[in-house]
Order: structure tokens, then sequence, then C-alpha cells
């Protein structure tokens, strides 16, 4: 049985408590069941999902011991996480810090100049500058996109590149979106959103990363989706509380899939990470975006009207262009 640890979120709690009660009606054969079957209906011998339950079972326990983050993770991009976690950190501590990764620090220094951050169109040329003009949110965000850029050239995730590819490329498109909708909309400071869409995925990442191990189940797509739809908010929230990043964040991500979600008052960051998410999946349909619009809260709280959706894409086709080719290595 799984020993649920303090350091596990009230929702990972509840999911591993859950898990545990379809552990324990597996091993149990209740009055009028047929004993050849699990409770699902899956024959005992059924290899995929046999390997879908252990991997379920893996990813609880690990869980449940608090020590889980990304393998392979860079070693600047948690020294990164840790100094800024500091609000009152002095600048030159962050400089003196990014200085040790040439890579990062060159990277910062071209987004400080791209067309998407640059309005002035005054050259940057040094670091110090550069973090001036990005501000510390921006910094933390490159800093995490270059971890897991990073992490697409890890020996411990070969042969994973294709899918990470994908979720990397989907998680710069929803960051560049939500930086333009906060931007354009309100309801988030813009930076924040940026961060917020860069974190979106970590929980398929997370998930893709154990998956490694368990190609069986990367060789059912139906199942392995099924696993990554139920856990990958949750996880999210787990990492991202570990990682010390912003409530704000944090809830914005486990939330952003929920279109039901309601509340009163002013758009929040989660309604503009639901829009960006939903903008991006219907990038290849926008003939279903009114659809997908009529009557989500999100939308309503943002004031992007079904019928305005369109324009909106449209007159913000180079902005979003921009931050994607700022955020991209």
């Amino acid at each position: 049985m799984f020993q649920v640890g303090s350091t596990v979120t009230s929702e990972l709690r509840l999911g591993l408590i859950a898990l545990q009660a379809t552990e324990m009606e597996m091993t149990t054969t209740p009055a009028g069941c047929d004993p050849t079957t699990l409770h699902d209906g899956t024959p005992p011998g059924d290899s995929t999902g046999t390997a879908a339950f252990r991997f379920v079972q893996f990813l609880g326990r690990e869980l449940s011991t608090g020590t889980f983050d990304l393998p392979s993770f860079p070693d600047i991009a948690i020294r990164v996480r840790q100094v800024l976690a500091d609000e009152d950190v002095k600048p030159e501590k962050v400089v003196r810090v990014l200085s040790a990764e040439p890579a990062l620090a060159a990277r910062l220094v071209h987004i400080a100049n791209s067309a998407a951050i640059s309005f002035s169109g005054r050259a940057v040329t040094d670091l110090r500058t550069a973090v001036a003009r990005l501000g510390l949110n921006m910094v933390r965000s490159a800093a995490i996109a270059f971890a897991v850029w990073q992490l697409r050239k890890s020996e411990a995730l070969k042969g994973l590149e294709k899918q990470l590819e994908e979720l990397w490329q989907s998680s710069t498109a929803v960051a560049a979106v939500a930086y333009v909708i906060a931007r354009r909309l309100g309801g988030a400071n813009a930076d924040t959103a940026l961060l917020a869409g860069l974190l979106h995925g970590v929980g398929k990442l997370y998930i893709l990363s154990r998956a490694r191990q368990h190609q069986e189940l990367l060789a059912d797509p139906t199942t392995y989706s099924a696993i990554v739809r139920d856990w990958h908010s949750n996880i999210a929230k787990a990492l991202l509380e570990k990682w010390q990043m912003p409530e704000e964040v944090v809830i914005a991500v486990n939330e952003c899939e929920d279109l039901d979600r309601d509340h009163a008052g002013a758009a929040d960051l989660s309604d503009v990470l639901t829009i960006a998410c939903l903008l991006v999946r219907l990038k290849e349909h926008p003939e279903e975006i009114d659809l997908q619009l009529q009557g989500l809260g999100a939308a309503q709280r943002l004031q992007l009207r079904p019928a305005a959706c369109w324009q909106f894409l449209q007159e913000s086709t180079d902005e979003i262009a921009a931050m994607e080719q700022a955020l991209g290595w």
C-alpha cells in the first residue's frame, strides 16, 4: 500500500487514496463478480492494462516520497529558481548566477534585443542591462525554457526526441499566446502569463520522462494519453509547489483545462492560460473557435467575444510570432 507523505499536496493525496482503493479492489473479489477479470473488465493477462496499472502505481509511489523531480534538470535552472525565490535578491547576485552558464546568459541578451521585448530598438550588449530590461519574471521564464531545451539533449531521455519536440513547441506557443492575451486583454501580468504558459505542460514532461522505462505504454497511444490526461495536472501542481513557483502560476497550470471553471470578479491568470491553451489547440481548426468560446466563462471575463476572436488572433500574429521566436533556442 502507498504511504502518503506530508509533502504531497491534498489533491495528490486524494489521488493516491483513490489508487490505493483500486489496488485493494484488484486484490479482492466482491460477491457476484467474475474473478477472472479486473474491476474494469480487463482480463488479468492483458499486458497493456497491467503495464498501465503498474506505471500509475509507480507514479503514485514516487510522488508520495516527496523526492520527485525531472531527470537531468540543468543545475543552472535550479540555481536561478533558488535565487529568484528571494523577493529581495540583488540584481548583482542574479547576474552572477546567470553568468555561470554562458549559453543562458547569451540567450537572455538575445531575448532582451528581440522584437517582442525591445520596443525602443536600442541594442543591449551586456547581461546586467539585459536582466534590467527583461525583469526577474522574464529571467525566470528564460531559465525554464533553457532547462527544457537542455532536457531534449539529455541521455536520460534519449529516444523521446519527437515527443519532447512536440511538448516544447506546445509550451512555447501557449506561452507566447498567453503573453499577448495578458498584454492586450489584461487578466494577469504578461511576464507571469508567459511563465505559466511555459510551465503548463511540465506534468506531461514528467510523465514522459518516467514512461521511457515503460516502452509498452509509449507504444499504446490510447492508454498513454489516458494516463497523461488523468495525472498531468496534479503532477504539475506538485512539481511547481516544490519549485516554489508563484501561487497564481501553480493554480493556473492546475486549472487551465477546466473549461467549466467559474469565479466571481475580474479575469485572472487561470482565465488567460485557459484561453491560450484553447487557441493554440484550435490553431489548425479556426472554424471551431467561435463554437468553443460560446458561453465559456474565461472568455467572458476577458471580454473576448467569439466573433472578435479571429480578428484578435490576426492582429496579434506578429506579436505572437516575435515572442515564439524569442523563446526558441
